[in-house]
């Protein structure tokens, strides 16, 4: 797997779809970070990392009246063309009503955070 953020993206993209109640995924420190801060924004219920080392990370999505409550995932930089952005230049997804993931030297922030630090770095994805 080359690209294991899309990975998870995907996963959770289709959890939503298919109305799943947990989403079951491999761990590592960046998807346990974004997963994070997807709970803090209220796109996700919980999540949990069972045992120690290569380990399932696990999701639970939110839904509302038999809807997720993510209409949409975007990976924006990818391995094949990484984007990067000043603190400055962090966009505002649909005007506000979505979240940008900044993955910065302060740690994985969402991009309002980022803003309010000032700080920029790799513009991870898009929720909304």
């Amino acid at each position: 797997m080359t690209d294991p953020i899309s990975d998870m993206l995907a996963r959770i993209r289709n959890a939503h779809m298919a109305l799943l109640p947990t989403v079951e995924m491999p761990h590592s420190r960046i998807k346990t970070d974004i997963a994070h801060i997807l709970k803090k924004e209220g796109y996700i219920s919980e999540v949990t990392v069972e045992g120690k080392g290569v380990t399932p990370l696990m999701l639970k999505p939110k839904y509302s009246s038999k809807k997720g409550t993510i209409d949409g995932l975007r990976r924006i930089s990818t391995p094949g063309l990484r984007r990067y952005v000043s603190a400055t230049e962090i966009p505002r997804v649909r005007g506000g009503l979505g979240v940008a993931i900044v993955s910065t030297s302060q740690g994985v922030m969402s991009g309002q955070d980022a803003r309010k630090k000032n700080v920029g770095g790799e513009l991870v994805c898009y929720v909304w």
